[in-house]
C-alpha cells in the first residue's frame, strides 16, 4: 500500500505533506505488547495462495495469446467490500464540518487526485507524480482487487478536499512486517491543498475516521498507519489524533513509524 499523507497542528511548514508512504516492508522492534505473535491470519494465507494462482492461470492464458481485459476508467470500486462497507459508513460530523468518504469514481475524480500527486510536497512521500495514467494504474490495483482497500475523496462540508484509503492491513503485505492482529484496519491521508495542511485539520480527520473505523468495524481492535519516519509532520498528527507510535518498521520503500490506535485506549487519548 502506498502512503498516508496527512495535515498536522504541529507548527511545521504548512506545504509539508503529512502521512505514510509507498508499499510496506520488512521487520519492526518495538513495544512488548505488539511483538507477542508473527503468525499471519489464515485468511491472509489463503489470500497470498489465491493470488499467486490467479497470477499463474493469467500467465499461462497469455502464452496461448488470449486478450487479457483492459483496464477501463469507468470500473469502480466493489462495494462489498472486506471493510464493512465502506460506502456505508456515513457522515462524519467533526470540529471542522462534516466529512463524507466517497468511493473514488476514475472518470470524475483522477484529475483532481493526479494534480495533488503532484504536487512535489506529496510526491515526496507518495512517489505518485507524473501523467495521470500514474495515478490511474495505482487505483487500478486496489479496484480490481478482492476489496482489501477502498479509494476515497474526503469530501468536507461538499468539498472535495482529502485522499483516503482504507486498507485492510491485516490482510495487506505489511502483516508481513509487523505482528498484526486479525481485522486491523489501516488509513493512507493525504490532504490536497497547501492551504489545508498545519492546520490541525488532518489530526481532526485522522481521529474521526479512526473512530468511525472502531465504530463500524466491531471486529477490529486497532486502526494502524505506517507514515515514512522522517515525515515528522505526519507523525505528529497522527500523535495528536491518538495514535500512539508502536516501532519502527523496515519496508521496500522507506523506514516507517508503525502507528496504532486502539479501541481499548481511544477514550483515554
Amino acid at each position: 500500500m502506498p502512503p498516508n499523507d496527512a495535515s498536522t497542528d504541529a507548527g511545521i511548514d504548512p506545504a509539508a505533506s503529512v502521512g505514510t508512504d509507498t508499499a510496506p516492508g520488512a521487520s519492526p522492534g518495538g513495544d512488548n505488547e505488539d511483538t507477542l505473535d508473527l503468525r499471519l491470519p489464515d485468511e491472509l494465507l489463503a489470500l497470498f495462495a489465491a493470488t499467486e494462482e490467479a497470477e499463474g492461470d493469467a500467465a499461462g492464458d497469455g502464452a496461448e495469446g488470449s486478450v487479457q481485459p483492459a483496464w477501463s476508467a469507468s470500473v469502480v470500486p466493489n462495494v462489498d467490500d472486506l471493510l464493512d462497507r465502506v460506502v456505508d459508513w456515513g457522515p462524519i460530523t467533526t470540529a471542522v464540518g462534516v466529512l463524507q468518504l466517497v468511493p473514488v469514481r476514475v472518470e470524475r475524480d483522477l484529475p483532481l487526485i493526479s494534480r495533488w500527486m503532484n504536487d512535489p510536497a506529496v510526491a515526496a512521500f507518495w512517489e505518485l507524480a507524473g501523467p495521470q495514467s500514474v495515478t490511474e494504474e495505482h487505483l487500478r490495483s486496489q479496484f480490481l482487487g478482492d476489496g482489501r482497500s477502498v479509494p476515497c475523496l474526503g469530501v468536507l462540508d461538499g468539498t472535495r478536499m482529502s485522499y483516503w484509503e482504507i486498507y485492510r492491513a491485516d490482510l495487506d503485505p505489511l502483516a508481513r512486517r509487523y505482528p498484526a492482529r486479525p481485522h486491523d484496519t489501516g488509513i493512507h491521508l493525504l490532504i490536497g491543498d497547501v492551504a489545508d495542511r498545519g492546520r490541525g485539520l488532518g489530526t481532526t480527520l485522522l481521529r474521526a475516521v479512526a473512530d468511525r473505523a472502531l465504530d463500524r468495524r466491531p471486529a477490529c481492535a486497532r486502526v494502524i498507519a505506517e507514515p515514512d519516519i522522517r515525515n515528522t509532520p505526519s507523525v505528529a498528527a497522527f500523535l495528536s489524533a491518538g495514535f500512539r507510535f508502536s516501532a519502527e518498521v523496515d519496508l521496500p520503500a522507506k523506514r516507517a513509524a508503525l502507528m496504532v490506535r486502539d479501541r481499548a485506549l481511544r477514550d483515554l487519548l
